[in-house]
């Protein structure tokens, strides 16, 4: 965790802006009351892979049976509460494969993620001036982790912060991502049996978001207006469809 005691050597612009986003940012807080239970209604999808781009298919492990094993793509558009900040994510696009290892054991190959900016409602102060002043917009956008199960749900995400006022390379989760573990909220619906389309719902209500690091001398007031760390009362609903081709059915099929 990063020391939030401002530093007396910085220089006096970037002191006086510190001053200024702390200060908007403890008048004016996002964050409201958010419960689980109301992230999902059955069906309300909005993304769907119905022309899925399969260019991010990853390699088959050596011996692999590419009858036996399928390239999925799926896209969700997330809602995300973490400290202050609730926003709904533009869609990212997830590619693996999996498919039996040639001793018979489950495996998976991670592909790609592929996701955009989000502006972050009320910038950097949290305020109308933050969404209408150039200097002062914030935007987040998701990154993989380098954590993949898509057995049991788990992954991990970095998430990238950028502002004209910030550090490029400014993220929360930059040392240790966060770490997601989703719980279906419903059963998997077909949408489409020619292409394969499916459709579901999840959530993880229980994972922790770090400090932001690598931000520049904004980095304590950030932390202030952003909430961080938040060890509780974070949330992720996903919404997400999916589908897939087998790897027989990919011309050609990538095997290392």
């Amino acid at each position: 965790m990063l020391n939030t005691t401002p530093d007396s050597r910085r220089p006096s612009l970037a002191r006086r802006a510190a001053l200024t986003l702390a200060g908007a940012a403890a008048l004016t807080g996002l964050v409201g009351a958010y419960t689980p239970n109301h992230a999902w209604a059955e069906g309300s999808s909005t993304a769907t892979p119905a022309a899925a781009d399969f260019s991010d298919c990853p390699a088959l492990p050596a011996g692999a049976d590419p009858s036996r094993w399928r390239c999925e793509v799926h896209t969700a558009a997330p809602l995300l509460t973490i400290g202050k900040i609730h926003v709904a994510l533009a869609p990212i696009t997830m590619t693996h494969a999996e498919g039996p290892m040639p001793d018979g054991t489950p495996g998976q190959v991670w592909g790609a993620m592929r996701s955009t900016p989000t502006p972050v409602p009320g910038g950097l102060t949290g305020t109308a001036a933050g969404d209408r002043a150039g200097l002062l917009r914030l935007a987040i956008q998701p990154v993989y982790g380098g954590r993949s199960d898509f057995y049991t749900g788990q992954f991990s995400l970095r998430l990238r912060l950028s502002s004209p006022l910030l550090a490029h390379g400014c993220t929360i989760g930059a040392s240790a991502p966060l770490d997601f573990r989703l719980k279906r909220s419903g059963p998997s619906v077909w949408i489409s049996q020619d292409p394969p389309v499916i459709e579901f719902s999840a959530y993880d209500d229980s994972f922790t978001a770090p400090a932001a690091e690598h931000c520049g001398p904004l980095t304590p007031a950030l932390d202030r207006r952003l909430g961080l760390p938040a060890p509780t009362g974070n949330l992720m609903t996903y919404d997400a469809t999916y589908t897939f081709r087998t790897y027989d059915g990919l011309v050609p099929h990538p095997v290392v």
